[in-house]
């Protein structure tokens, strides 16, 4: 969302979805615990629109669990109370998460006339053995044929993927599930690495040795292979890790790719690895000046400084420094390269 655009979440936990996906406590991760209504539908709007400034437009999203698979008049109901507020304009458009497999026409033309703009599809993997073992229910043809339906009918098209599932222990899943995901051409894709929630059944898997924890740094490294794909591809990362809140800090998050700033780890991490590339001709002992783009400094650096340590150590390096340019630029330069001299 940009800065003259917000988003009104409410949250529909669980209701609709036919499966237990391994890695889902929907309470855990939202917050919610009972079904919404449509009173708490206008309520939340009210309020959203209460504490944002004028001429800001508003969506209202509807997250957290399988929003087509509930009965067809609970849709309408939810949705229905929002009418009054698009009318008006109070907010300006809907959007909403579900699964692949709980989108066909009927239920397309049920969200176009009540003023659907985007949906969201989970597809998470589009390696038909990883959504097995991850309880998904559904197929990667199924989601090629969700998202197409979607776009066809002329609704934005977000994609969510998740790395580090049950079965994509080193990663290739995942780059696979980005690649083929980002040729379906989607408004936008959320990643979210899998983090491992208390009473889930990914947790008792995890603590009777059955799964392999995705890791921060597992997650950092195959994300910082996944980011470029839809960068490549035009495709826009609304999100890089999960949304954290208080109670997954605080214990609700058992293991996995949990992190506040995981989307910066991996940014930094990228940055690191076109770095590596420039150096691969620069003599030990040499001291250099690298330049980034406006605003990349802190990732070139990396967190406690050591997308540097590492440049210096791999590369027997006597120094290095990096110089912002005044102009924003993904691109990194040698500028400057002297051998055995200080800077």
């Amino acid at each position: 969302m940009s800065a003259r655009q917000t988003i009104i979440p409410v949250f529909v936990p669980h209701v609709g979805c036919p499966n237990d996906c391994v890695f889902c406590n929907q309470r855990r991760i939202s917050g919610a615990v009972r079904p919404v209504t449509p009173e708490e539908v206008s309520c939340a709007i009210q309020q959203g629109a209460a504490i944002t400034p004028h001429g800001v437009q508003r969506q209202l999203a509807f997250y957290g669990g399988s929003f087509t698979a509930i009965p067809a008049m609970a849709q309408e109901r939810l949705l229905g109370a929002a009418q009054p507020y698009l009318a008006d304009g109070t907010i300006t458009s809907i959007r909403l998460s579900t699964r692949p497999d709980a989108i066909d026409e009927e239920t397309l033309l049920r969200l176009r006339r009540y003023g659907v703009k985007t949906i969201e599809l989970g597809a998470q993997s589009m390696d038909d053995r990883v959504l097995q073992l991850s309880g998904r229910g559904h197929t990667a043809q199924q989601v090629i044929d969700a998202a197409r339906m979607v776009k066809q009918h002329g609704f934005e098209l977000i994609l969510q993927m998740m790395t580090g599932l049950p079965g994509d222990e080193d990663g290739a899943a995942s780059i696979m599930s980005a690649r083929a995901l980002a040729q379906l051409h989607p408004d936008g894709v959320r990643i979210y690495p899998t983090v491992i929630v208390r009473d889930t059944a990914l947790y008792d898997l995890w603590k009777a040795g059955n799964y392999q924890e995705h890791t921060v740094e597992a997650a950092v490294s195959v994300c910082a292979e996944i980011v470029p794909i839809f960068e490549t591809a035009g495709v826009p990362i609304i999100r890089l890790g999960l949304n954290p809140t208080e109670d997954l800090t605080e214990g609700d998050a058992a293991g996995g790719a949990y992190h506040p700033a995981l989307g910066e780890l991996v940014r930094s991490r990228i940055m690191l690895d076109r770095a590596r590339a420039l150096f691969i001709e620069v003599e030990p002992g040499s001291s250099v000046i690298l330049q980034v783009g406006k605003g990349k400094l802190s990732q070139m650096i990396g967190q406690h400084r050591c997308n540097l340590s590492s440049l210096i150590t791999e590369f027997a390096l006597e120094s290095i420094k990096i110089q912002e340019k005044d102009e924003k630029s993904d691109e990194i330069s040698l500028l400057f390269v002297a051998k055995s001299e200080k800077i």
